[in-house]
């Protein structure tokens, strides 16, 4: 989900609803999709495709800086299973779904 401290700049603010169905919306159209914001907000209702767009541009930004190491990774307990904390999800599975939210 994008973060709390990245939805406070984008146009208006995000309800946890929207931020989850702004997630599926980018599992469902992906770059290569015609209209992909224009259909990105209609799935998540209330946005423009606009601030959708911007959205997922901070999104974007936010996954750099932590990629880039800027930003510390927390200390989960690690219980069992991957290292993604769910054991139905295998690392391969993850890096698929990472893909499309890289840029060109």
């Amino acid at each position: 989900m994008a973060s709390s401290s990245m939805s406070s700049r984008s146009s208006g603010s995000w309800t946890a609803k929207q931020n989850k169905d702004f997630e599926r919306a980018l599992a469902v159209y992906d770059k290569d999709t015609p209209d992909r914001w224009y259909n990105v907000a209609r799935a998540v209702g209330g946005k423009t495709a606009e601030e959708v767009k911007r959205h997922y541009e901070l999104l974007l930004a936010d996954v750099k800086h932590i990629e880039s190491g800027d930003v510390p990774f927390p200390n989960y307990r690690i219980t069992g299973g991957n290292t993604r904390g769910n054991s139905n999800t295998s690392d391969a599975d993850y890096e698929k779904r990472m893909k499309n939210l890289k840029p060109n």
